[in-house]
This record gives C-alpha cells, sequence and structure tokens, in this order.
C-alpha cells in the first residue's frame, strides 16, 4: 500500500471511528431512568361473599382507600402498595387455606387481618406459625390468651368489652328504673359467646334477672321460637348477640309478636347502614358497641367521613370502613416505626411504642391489646349515634324503648 493509500485508509477508519463515537456521547449524556420501585405486597382474605359480606365489604374499603391514600402521598417506604385481598367466602378453612396461599405462594410482604372473629381465631396461629404481623379484630379474649406475639387488637372488636359502654350508662339510672330481668339470645360460635359473656357479667354487676339463656346455630331460619319464649318470661332487656341477617330476623319477630321490652341490645350488624334499609323504623332504638365511630371527635375521623360522601355518596364512614383504615393504619405506624419490612421488627415496634391513629393515641400489652374500652351506641332516626361515655356522646340515650311504629 503506498503513501496516498495509507492516507485514505487512515482518514476513513477516523471517520468510523467518529461515527460510532457520536451516538454512545449521545447516550451517555441522556439521564438514565430511575429503576422503579417493587411494590410492597401486602395479602389475606375478607368474607366478601356469605353471611359476613355486609360487614366485610366495608373493611375491603377501608383496605383499599388507605392504599390508595398512601399511594398518592409516595408511597409506604417510599414504595407503592399493592393489595391482594381473597374472598373466603365466609368459610373459615378458606380464611386458613387463603392465608396461608398469600403467605407461601404470593410470598407476600405484610398481611391483612380477616373478619370475623371465627376467622381471626383460625388465622391468628397461621401468622405466629410465618412470625407475620397480623393486624385485626382479633379473635376475641380466648385468642389473645394464646400467648400469640404477631397479633394485634388495633382496635379489637373484643366481644368481652362489648357491654363496657352499656353497663356504665345502666348504672346511671335510678335502680328502679333499670330492666329488672333479662332474656339473651346468642349464635353458637366464638363471637356470640365472647359477647355474651360481657353482658352477663354486667348483669349480675347490676342484680338483673337472666331468664332466659338460649343459644342458635346459623343460619337462623326464624326467630320466632326464641323471641315468643323471651316474651313469655317477662324479661324487660333483650339482648341478641347476632349478625345482620339474624338480627334482623329477631327485631321483625318482636315486632310481630308484640314484644317490646325497655331494651334492645344488638351485638353485631346494627351499625352498618344495610341494618336500616333492612329493618326502616323497626332498626331505631337498639343499643350496641363500638371501638371507632364516625362522631368520634377527632380531625382524621372527620376526614374519612368527607371521603365516604365524596366516594359513595353517604352521610358519613360506616364504622367497619373506620375499623379497615384504623387496622392498615396500625400496620403502616409498625413499618414505618420499624423502618422496615422486617416483620420481627415490626412486632417488636408495636409492643415497645404509642402509636396515633385516627381516634387517639394507644399502646398494646403483652396480649397485643390497648386497654379496655368500648363506646356505646343507639340507631336513633336511621343513625348510629354515640350515647355514652358523655365527653364523646353525640346525643342522649332514649331509654325505655317506644312501642313499634305501627
Amino acid at each position: 500500500m503506498n503513501w496516498s493509500n495509507k492516507r485514505v485508509m487512515k482518514w476513513l477508519m477516523l471517520v468510523c471511528a467518529l461515527a460510532l463515537l457520536v451516538p454512545l456521547a449521545v447516550v451517555g449524556c441522556t439521564k438514565p431512568s430511575p429503576p422503579s420501585e417493587e411494590p410492597i405486597v401486602i395479602g389475606g382474605s375478607l368474607p366478601l361473599t356469605g353471611v359476613f359480606a355486609e360487614t366485610a365489604k366495608w373493611i375491603e374499603k377501608g383496605y383499599r382507600y388507605w392504599a390508595e391514600d398512601i399511594n398518592a402521598k409516595g408511597g409506604l417506604l417510599g414504595r407503592p402498595v399493592e393489595l391482594i385481598i381473597y374472598d373466603d367466602a365466609s368459610s373459615v378453612e378458606k380464611a386458613v387455606t387463603l392465608l396461608e396461599k398469600a403467605i407461601t405462594v404470593d410470598k407476600v410482604d405484610l398481611l391483612l387481618g380477616g373478619y370475623p372473629g371465627t376467622a381471626c381465631v383460625a388465622q391468628m396461629p397461621v401468622a405466629e406459625k410465618y412470625g407475620m404481623a397480623y393486624i385485626s379484630m382479633g379473635g376475641h379474649m380466648p385468642s389473645f390468651e394464646q400467648g400469640y406475639k404477631y397479633s394485634f387488637g388495633s382496635p379489637p372488636l373484643m366481644g368481652q368489652w362489648w357491654a363496657e359502654g352499656l353497663g356504665p350508662y345502666l348504672e346511671t339510672l335510678p335502680k328502679e328504673e333499670r330492666p329488672k330481668s333479662a332474656a339473651i339470645i346468642t349464635m353458637n360460635n366464638v363471637i356470640g359467646e365472647s359477647c355474651r359473656e360481657s353482658i352477663v357479667n354486667w348483669m349480675n354487676k347490676l342484680d338483673i334477672s337472666i331468664l332466659v339463656d338460649e343459644y342458635y346455630d346459623l343460619p337462623l331460619a326464624s326467630a320466632d321460637a326464641l323471641v315468643s319464649k323471651c316474651k313469655e318470661s317477662g324479661a324487660e332487656a333483650m339482648f341478641a348477640n347476632g349478625f345482620l341477617a339474624d338480627g334482623a330476623l329477631t327485631v321483625r319477630s318482636m315486632k310481630a309478636l308484640k314484644y317490646n321490652p325497655k331494651l334492645l341490645f344488638q351485638s353485631v350488624g346494627c351499625l352498618v347502614p344495610a341494618w336500616v334499609e333492612e329493618l326502616g323504623e323497626d332498626a331505631n332504638y337498639v343499643f350496641s358497641g363500638t371501638g371507632l365511630h364516625h362522631k368520634l371527635p377527632y380531625p382524621e375521623v372527620q376526614r374519612l367521613n368527607a371521603v365516604a360522601k365524596e366516594k359513595w355518596d353517604i352521610d358519613y364512614a360506616p364504622d367497619y370502613f373506620l375499623f379497615g383504615c384504623c387496622w392498615m393504619q396500625t400496620l403502616q405506624c409498625g413499618v414505618e416505626g420499624a423502618g422496615s419490612l422486617d416483620n420481627t421488627a415490626i412486632k417488636d415496634y408495636l409492643h415497645t411504642h404509642e402509636i396515633s391513629l385516627i381516634h387517639g393515641k394507644f399502646t398494646f400489652d403483652e396480649k397485643g391489646l390497648p386497654p379496655s374500652y368500648t363506646y356505646l351506641t343507639q340507631v336513633l332516626n336511621g343513625e348510629v349515634e354515640l350515647v355514652w361515655p358523655p365527653e364523646v356522646a353525640s346525643t342522649k340515650a332514649v331509654y325505655p324503648k317506644p312501642a313499634w311504629a305501627e
């Protein structure tokens, strides 16, 4: 190759090299996109169909709203949150199977609490087995006495506390005005038995005689036989420890049989909007208990009322929507306090720190429970009102119960 050819060849090589470098330079000057964060996956089950679905659908709304809200604020630990909510069809067996699936197959980072207490009784030992924080209503006192370290009731729907609002209210009445006798009908499961325990304790304390104390199995086809027995006893207070469907049956039977005691207490079921939708005027004057309520004087509760109005065009946040939000908020406090998704660190943080929730500040004892409390509610004019204690009451209780509307 002569000098001229060599010169041409060098020139061509230089051009080729520059041609290769220019795209690389352009790429190098372009700011790379940041890697997308993997979502934090939180999973579990709720009874979205079956006998407990009417209540559980509001818990699900609470779970999903919490996820939507925290993602809008930048996520949990800076990562987006993704929920896996299986339908256990109100079956305890499915609730256990689906929680195991969430842990072992889906490999979720965190758990969603289940509902109702019958499911929680079975799910709490699963959470303990896998060392994962489990925050829900809980499985009532017997479950919290098993020594579990990873389960928290925040707030719990503790049957053993259910009459802790009614009892002190009745104590304020002159003794001659209190009911002198009571009838109790109870669904035959851990929830009913737990609520019954609280009622019996207070009836004994107030020297109110228990004339009827009957159990029934779910589903309840008719309440007529049970209500007839209560009416015939002449009991002045009626306690129905059941859910929405059997509770509504009981009220209809009481009206049909013209049984109108001075006091009617429904343990579960009358706190959801469907209670009034089902019963109309007959839904009124029923007492119950709760650990959360839309008229509590806390800014975050009032904000959630506005959320319910915006999203579902209802005037207030149903209690079980608030429960769902609060259980997720507790999990959030544990994660952010621990600064990680390590479930042991989350558990340890919740056991040793005070946390701020939508209705105040709370601590947990070695059982995973806050100090005992229950607010007394009563359905009045188609709305669930707070009637005790006085410092949070939205109105005064109506007692004795007026006659059934014609």
